[in-house]
């Protein structure tokens, strides 16, 4: 694996909080270490101006990263804080990976997650070491999308990044 050490946000929703370390333990124990910038319980943050979460707190913990890795449980879809980080890695022209949360069936994907991701991936380690250096290293034109189980999607046409 090329560089194990892999800067990363976490988008996720706050009721997700304790299934982070899940997920960073799952990537730990495959081989790879993840520094970590999202915004957590373990990091709180305390700001109650929208504006101010998301230019002042938000955006330059995910301006620090290659990737954006989405935590897709059932909360996801409505979080207009995920929606907003999403958006915002696009623009800046970042990785973004969906990865199913442990256990997660049937939850829609948020809008932009849809719209954006390199690559949506199932609750294993390799796939999500894959996933995550596919999407640093734009080897793949075409998004990949796998349900929960791995079964990948068919082919769909996505908004991509500008050259």
């Amino acid at each position: 694996m090329k560089n194990k050490i892999k800067n990363i946000f976490i988008s996720h929703v706050h009721e997700d909080d304790s299934k982070l370390k899940e997920l960073k333990d799952l990537l730990e124990k495959a081989g790879m270490v993840v520094r970590d910038y999202s915004i957590n319980s373990d990091k709180p943050n305390r700001a109650k101006n929208e504006d101010y979460i998301k230019n002042e707190i938000l955006a330059p913990q995910i301006d620090q990263c290659s990737v954006l890795v989405v935590y897709i449980s059932s909360e996801t879809k409505n979080s207009k804080y995920v929606d907003w980080e999403i958006e915002y890695a696009h623009k800046q022209d970042k990785g973004i990976v969906g990865v199913w949360g442990r256990g997660e069936k049937e939850c829609a994907l948020p809008d932009s997650l849809d719209s954006y991701a390199d690559e949506v991936v199932g609750w294993n380690s390799s796939s999500i070491i894959d996933a995550i250096i596919d999407a640093i290293d734009r080897k793949g034109s075409t998004p990949i999308f796998k349900d929960p189980d791995g079964k990948e999607w068919p082919e769909r046409k996505i908004k991509r990044r500008p050259c």
